[in-house]
């Protein structure tokens, strides 16, 4: 009943708060959509491990949608051998995961150690920040250490089948029940912080003003003084 819970019904829990609470938080607070600033009680630290966070965050991502997302069998058919795939997952996801881990650590230390941004941050905040700093910090430590002193654990015939049933709507847990420890706090601490996102600063991410790449120059022109 514990992983029927923990593999099935959290998941589904946590994708449901997901979805609804973005909903809910547009029509209700819109106005708000975005993250406070703190640039301007301190910039040095923001900038660095804001840099760094969203330089590392990225490639981790596609790589997180490669590897759960792609089945093993199609990365075959493509000429993607296991040795091939397991150094870019372990070497280029890891050093990219690095990057991420110090921004977040830069970030979290800056937000947590500076009295004026703690006091201007909520509490979801600080939790957002401690919680994203923690997954960063469970991936890497799967991919580097647990990686190396388990090498014949491959996620992409547990997890990532796992969750591509989730969406198919045919969850099965046993696929969760041989995985390393690390690597199944990293998964369920994901899920947790989708359920957070709708409620906090992260929603500032479909702020993105895409559009303003395509909008056209605003010229201006010097005004004459008769």
């Amino acid at each position: 009943m514990g992983d029927q819970f923990l593999w099935v019904i959290f998941p589904y829990i946590c994708i449901v708060i997901f979805i609804l609470g973005h909903i809910y938080r547009y029509r209700t607070d819109k106005f708000h959509w975005s993250a406070k600033s703190s640039e301007f009680i301190e910039k040095k630290q923001l900038m660095v491990g804001s840099l760094l966070f969203h330089l590392g965050i990225i490639p981790v991502i596609l790589g997180h949608i490669s590897g759960l997302g792609i089945p093993k069998s199609w990365l075959h058919a493509f000429g993607v051998s296991d040795h091939l795939y397991h150094i870019g997952a372990v070497y280029i996801g890891g050093f990219f995961g690095f990057i991420t881990l110090l921004g977040m650590i830069i970030l979290t230390f800056r937000r947590y150690s500076i009295k004026s941004v703690r006091r201007l941050s909520t509490t979801s905040d600080l939790i957002v920040n401690a919680l994203l700093l923690f997954i960063v910090f469970m991936g890497m430590y799967a991919t580097v250490v647990t990686n190396v002193t388990n090498p014949s654990f491959d996620y992409r015939d547990t997890i990532s089948v796992w969750f591509r049933d989730l969406f198919l709507l045919r969850p099965d847990p046993s696929y969760m029940m041989g995985v390393p420890l690390s690597f199944k706090i990293h998964a369920l601490t994901g899920f947790a912080i989708f359920a957070f996102w709708p409620f906090t600063r992260l929603v500032h991410v479909w702020s993105v003003p895409l559009s303003y790449a395509g909008r056209s120059y605003i010229l201006y022109r010097k005004h004459k003084v008769n």
